[in-house]
Parts: structure tokens; sequence; C-alpha cells
């Protein structure tokens, strides 16, 4: 099988092969992404609150009567060959959007390509009962949606939500002398680019990225955090730069404290190392002073995230202190 022809009679159906990246690991390179929309957002519009300036999660606009609307829309190829799975992933991963702004879904509709001549339409609805059924537990209605017919298979949704403004989570308002707290552990990427060359199958990985970050932004808001944002393509150490660089401080991050997956780095060590997962390295790499820090750990800091969990400014309970903000101090980031 290969990514333009069908699959062989009675073989079984491997979502990613149909695909050149997976999840979060095939979006646009960060400092590519940069450049595309350098420029674009111009004046903020009145009673838009968050925009394009920093790169946050979502945007955020007042809402006339009070409160405010949250939208945000997330896509991508198949990150699992379990279509069900993968259903379920991707609407976790939009919906994180709302959350790690401190927004409850209010709404979200489905958005769909599908290579209707090289993969069963049976397959395609398994990934929308996924979405459907991760919708649900998030308590967000979910309602049509748009499709197209694609060379390969992606699934996401566009969803909007509502918050408090007054209580947003934004990347630009950390302060030196925050801790940095960590709600899901890292690893999610090499473990899907070994599932992806191999077959073989992490089920805590899976449970990791389907879980929703409804908890754990509950929690921080609770705890009366106001900056966080979900670790996904960019890594941990290129969210955490946009964050710093918004903030306009030192992030330290103490690498042992970072939690990882089972088998994480073994998959780092066995060369199941994503071509995203390299480019943030090296997009970082510029600002971040790295200490003793092995090629080994570099890499999962950087390891592009599927679904991944929240980077929050502040003490989340339950969730790993991994670092702290600091007075800006030469590299926007310090690895230890």
């Amino acid at each position: 099988m290969t990514l333009t022809g069908e699959p062989a009679a009675g073989t079984a159906i491997r979502l990613t092969q149909y695909a050149r990246g997976g999840g979060c690991a095939c979006k646009l390179p960060p400092g590519e992404l940069e450049d595309l929309v350098a420029g674009l957002h111009g004046t903020a519009p009145p009673g838009l609150l968050v925009g394009l300036e920093h790169g946050d999660d979502a945007a955020v606009a007042a809402l006339p009567g009070g409160g405010a609307a949250v939208a945000t829309a997330d896509f991508f190829t198949p990150v699992v060959d379990d279509p069900y799975d993968w259903g379920r992933i991707a609407a976790a991963n939009a919906l994180s959007d709302v959350y790690a702004m401190g927004g409850t879904p209010l709404l979200a509709v489905n958005l769909l390509a599908w290579p209707r001549d090289r993969l069963p339409a049976e397959l395609a609805r398994e990934v929308l009962r996924g979405g459907r059924d991760t919708a649900a537990l998030a308590g967000c209605p979910l309602a049509g949606g748009h499709s197209v017919d694609d060379t390969e298979p992606k699934y996401g949704m566009a969803v909007t939500g509502t918050a408090d403004p007054e209580r947003l989570l934004r990347i630009d308002r950390g302060r030196p002398g925050l801790p940095l707290s960590l709600t899901k552990p890292l690893g999610l990427g090499v473990l899907n680019n070994r599932h992806k060359a191999t077959g073989e199958v992490f089920p805590e990985a899976v449970a990791v990225m389907a879980g929703l970050n409804r908890d754990a932004a509950a929690a921080a808001l609770e705890a009366g955090c106001r900056c966080a944002t979900d670790v996904t393509g960019f890594g941990l150490l290129g969210h955490l730069y946009k964050l710093a660089r918004a903030s306009g401080v030192t992030a330290v991050v103490h690498a042992a404290a970072v939690p990882y997956l089972a088998g994480a780095r073994e998959a780092v060590r066995d060369g199941y190392v994503s071509g995203g997962t390299r480019r943030n390295l090296g997009w970082v790499a510029p600002h971040c002073d790295f200490g003793r820090t092995g090629e080994e750990a570099r890499l999962l800091l950087a390891d592009a995230q599927t679904s991944g969990g929240l980077l929050v400014a502040g003490e989340v309970p339950g969730a790993p202190v991994i670092g702290e903000l600091v007075e800006p101090a030469g590299p926007a980031l310090l690895v230890r």
C-alpha cells in the first residue's frame, strides 16, 4: 500500500499510511508560520480581546451583552490507525484550544477531508463517531460541519466557546516568580511516529491524547492562574518560547522534572523522531541555553505533541512543576 494506491485485498487498512505526516507534527513549521502571518493582524478591531499578536491558542472577542466568545479550528492527518481513536483525539485536540484560553466549549462543527475513492466511507463514519463521543463527553453539541474530497484524510473541528474576559488564560500574562506546571506527559510525537512506522500500538499514548484538558483548565482557573497554552505541534520548548517572548520573561525548564510517557526515550534512541520535531528544535535553539542537556533530552523537549497537556504559569494541583519564569536575562529559554 502507498500514499497514492488502494489497500491490497484482505489487508488491514492503516490510516497513518495515507498521510505524509501525522497529527500535529504535520503543522507548518513555527518559523514559516510566523513569517506567513507577519503583518496580517494590523490594528485590533474594537471588541477583539485576543487575536494574532502573540499566537494564542484561540481568538477571543467581547460579546455585546457581556462575557466573551472563544473561536478556534483545528484538524490534522491520522495520528493513529484506529479511525474511532483518531476521531476522539482530533476532537480533544480541537476542544483543547478553548480550554487553553480558560473557556468552555459551546458548539462544534466537523471538518472532514476524505479520499473517497481510496478509503471506505465506513472508516470516515467511525472517525466522526469518535469526534461525536468526545464532544459529548465535553458537554459540547456537535452539529454538522463541512467535508471535501481530498488526497489525504484529515479530520478536526471548528469550536466556539464562552469565557469570562477577566479570567482568560493568555500567553502574554506570565510574570517572573511563577512556577510552570505541565498537565500531560511528553513523548506523544515519537511514540506516534513509531506507531506509524511499525504498527505498534501504545494504549497509554492514545488515552493521553484522547483525554480532555477540561479539568486541568478548571483547576488552573481555580488556582488563580492567568497564563497558559496547550502543548501541541511546536513541542514544549516551542510553545514555552512563544509564552516567554509574549510575556517578556525568561523561562527556566528543569529537564529532570519533565514527565514522559513510557517508551518515549527508547523511541528517540531508536530514531523515531519526526521532521516536525527537528524543525521545532532548530527554531528554538537560537533562543535557548541548553547547558549540559544532551541531544536526546533536547529532542524530547521539542517533540511535536498531538493533543498534549496545558503548560500553565502557576501551580496546578496534581500537575508536576517543571520550571519557573524569571526576570528576562539573555536567552528566552534556559534548560537545566
